[in-house]
């Protein structure tokens, strides 16, 4: 990766040298240079130890060479430039000082994606973030959201290079690999939109990897963090969100933590309060004793906020056919759903029911 690094800085100086500039590892080979011919080569004159203490440029054979130092660590690569001149000597130095910049940027931004892993993880003791962020010039109080992407289906390794290229700030917007299938997007910004502004930054994540990628995903949003140590339990949000959303809400592919309801209530409770709930509830038959059809009416009667009229007309029944089957329902189980106390009762059950036969699925 470092070869990469002075590549990439050498292109952009080459043009404006008259000379051959480039990096040699410890050893003496070339790993980076404006002669391409040179890479892999290794340089007759380099001598390590005539260059180890070195702080400035050194002239060996024909070539000068300054070694790069990476906060206090050993002497790993070395800048060489052509001429044993006055301007071989600048070109060497500037060079150095450009291979370093470039090096020492990689290595804040790779050391702070490590940083914000071990955040999300619990890999880090809080007192330690503070140490550590401010090691890094990270800003620790700046509003940031966690945006869990789960790819479903076809995985893609270049999911994650898609997102860094949608995502170019790299003061303020990071992209995570957590495992095969699951990135994360921590994404700085704040306002008073900033819910719908997210929204809108998930359905962007989720075309873009359909189109370029041929890729499924859903996507977990937190609420908003305003302080780094904040973002394991956004993370945990994020998480939450798309189990939650997969129970309840399996035709969305997107879901905000915020708009769980009652959902994310009901995922938290103890799976033996949700069995004695619902036997306290149908404790004249069990929720399985209603047919299909009628669990359809009772969905339609609540999606029509317990409109007799209008469930009817959505179901093309007549109105006294619909009285007849609620009437049915309360018999069955004792619950008359139009009366509102007792709706609310049988939604939540239902609910429930939902996340246990969920849980049950899961163990097969």
């Amino acid at each position: 990766m470092s070869s990469r690094i002075f590549q990439n800085v050498i292109t952009q100086m080459k043009d404006s040298l008259d000379r051959s500039v480039g990096v040699v590892d410890e050893q003496g080979y070339v790993v980076a240079s404006s002669e391409l011919a040179l890479i892999g080569s290794r340089l007759g004159e380099f001598r390590l130890k005539e260059l180890e203490g070195a702080d400035r440029p050194i002239l060996l054979g024909s070539r000068y060479y300054c070694p790069l130092v990476f906060s206090g660590q050993n002497v790993d690569f070395i800048a060489f430039a052509d001429g044993s001149d006055s301007l071989g000597r600048m070109i060497c130095a500037l060079a150095a000082v450009a291979f370093n910049e470039a090096k020492e940027n990689y290595e804040e931004k790779h050391n702070k994606i490590a940083f914000l892993k071990n955040i999300i993880s619990d890999n880090i003791l809080p007192g330690d973030v503070y140490v550590r962020a401010k090691e890094l010039h990270f800003v620790t109080d700046e509003p940031r959201t966690v945006l869990l992407v789960r790819q479903m289906t076809n995985p893609d390794v270049a999911a994650m290079e898609l997102l860094q290229r949608l995502f170019p700030d790299r003061q303020h917007d990071f992209v995570i690999n957590i495992n095969e299938s699951d990135l994360v997007l921590i994404k700085g910004g704040s306002g008073a939109d900033n819910g719908e502004e997210m929204l809108e930054v998930a359905r962007n994540i989720e075309k873009t990897l359909q189109r370029e990628l041929g890729v499924q995903c859903v996507i977990g949003i937190s609420t908003e963090a305003n302080h780094l140590r904040e973002l394991a339990d956004r993370y945990k949000e994020a998480q939450v969100a798309i189990e939650v959303g997969r129970v309840f809400d399996s035709d969305k592919s997107i879901v905000n933590y915020e708009s769980l309801g009652l959902g994310r209530i009901i995922y938290q409770l103890p799976t033996t309060l949700c069995e004695m709930f619902l036997n306290e509830v149908f404790k004249k038959s069990p929720i399985e004793t209603l047919d299909e059809d009628t669990i359809e009416t009772i969905n339609r009667f609540f999606e029509n906020n317990l409109n007799v009229s209008e469930t009817s007309r959505k179901l093309y029944v007549h109105r006294n056919t619909l009285v007849y089957r609620l009437e049915k329902i309360k018999k069955i189980t004792g619950l008359d759903l139009r009366e509102f106390d007792h709706a609310i009762v049988f939604k939540v059950a239902m609910m429930v029911k939902q996340y246990l036969d969920s849980l049950n699925s899961n163990r097969f």
